[in-house]
């Protein structure tokens, strides 16, 4: 395997076992499994929000997180589902550390010259991203409110 690769390249590279990552958090957490459904369901919002994340890592350490429409519907469909806004953000956490698992299983591989600003861009992005799905969550609710 080639050495120094981008932290954007390895999580590109390795989306499917950050989302299998992020599935078997999601499974040992009672609160979470509260509500049932497959884990297709409960994870179909993440290759839109890891797709997001590395292209926001690929413009550079000064690019700034912009709205996600992809964030915002997750947070509109979890409202229909029944979600929380703590489980909302349990997921989120979840996500960072699913995140930096994959990270950690690919230093060896990893360009680690700006990693701290890379990690830096990551967290500042899936919180943004979590911004955006409470914007989503609240839409139906301030719309049954005005109602």
């Amino acid at each position: 395997m080639s050495t120094n690769q981008s932290v954007g390249t390895i999580l590109d590279r390795n989306s499917n076992s950050t989302i299998e990552l992020w599935i078997s958090g999601v499974e040992r957490n009672e609160e979470l499994t509260a509500l049932s459904m497959n884990p297709q369901e409960r994870s179909r919002h993440l290759r839109p929000l890891l797709s997001e994340l590395v292209c926001r890592l690929r413009l550079g350490h000064d690019a700034k997180a912009t709205a996600s429409d992809a964030a915002r519907e997750h947070g509109v469909r979890r409202c229909a589902q029944g979600y929380t806004v703590p489980m909302i953000v349990e997921e989120s956490r979840i996500l960072q550390v699913s995140i930096f698992t994959t990270l950690h299983n690919n230093l060896a591989s990893t360009d680690c010259h700006n990693i701290m600003l890379d990690v830096a861009t990551i967290a500042d992005e899936v919180d943004s991203q979590l911004k955006q799905a409470m914007i989503g969550f609240a839409e139906p609710l301030t719309a049954k409110t005005a109602d």
